[in-house]
């Protein structure tokens, strides 16, 4: 099957993955979020994990509230199928994927977009970690805000 193309809003895609690098990407995802799989046909879809109750998550309206409440410094988003993963620069509000995953780098959390939206999903869960990995993210996202800051800076003066 050919990668379809894949479309985010708000931003750009920075980079798409390898289909090894894809393949990683998404058996990391299974590792995080998918450890008490039975009973959840995560085969068909991921996000069953959640709509069976298999792991912790908000859904609906609540969901959204916590997604778009998120800041980390890019952003993945894996298509269901598990054939396309993207980085991103900016948290996507919509995707032309129907069943799709977004989530931080370092999988603090992740949310699960499904084409069933406002009967299943979608649902958003926080990885085990969370804590600790969050405040990795804010951390990322200070230092990088200080260092535009200095390039700013530095191109007023002239020196770049």
């Amino acid at each position: 099957m050919k990668n379809p193309e894949i479309e985010v809003k708000p931003g750009k895609i920075l980079f798409v993955y390898s289909k090894k690098k894809t393949s990683e990407i998404e058996n990391k995802w299974i590792d995080v979020f998918c450890k008490n799989k039975q009973g959840a046909n995560i085969k068909t879809y991921k996000w069953h994990i959640f709509s069976f109750e298999k792991y912790p998550a908000k859904d609906g309206t609540k969901a959204l509230e916590e997604y778009f409440s998120r800041k980390s410094p890019e952003y993945i988003v894996l298509s269901n199928e598990g054939d396309l993963a993207i980085e991103t620069d900016r948290l996507p509000e919509e995707s032309n994927l129907s069943d799709y995953y977004v989530f931080p780098k370092n999988f603090a959390w992740t949310m699960a977009f499904t084409h069933e939206d406002g009967w299943l999903g979608p649902y958003f869960a926080k990885h085990k970690n969370y804590d600790l990995l969050n405040v990795n993210n804010e951390k990322t996202l200070r230092e990088l805000k200080t260092k535009k800051i200095q390039i700013k800076i530095a191109k007023e003066k002239g020196w770049i």
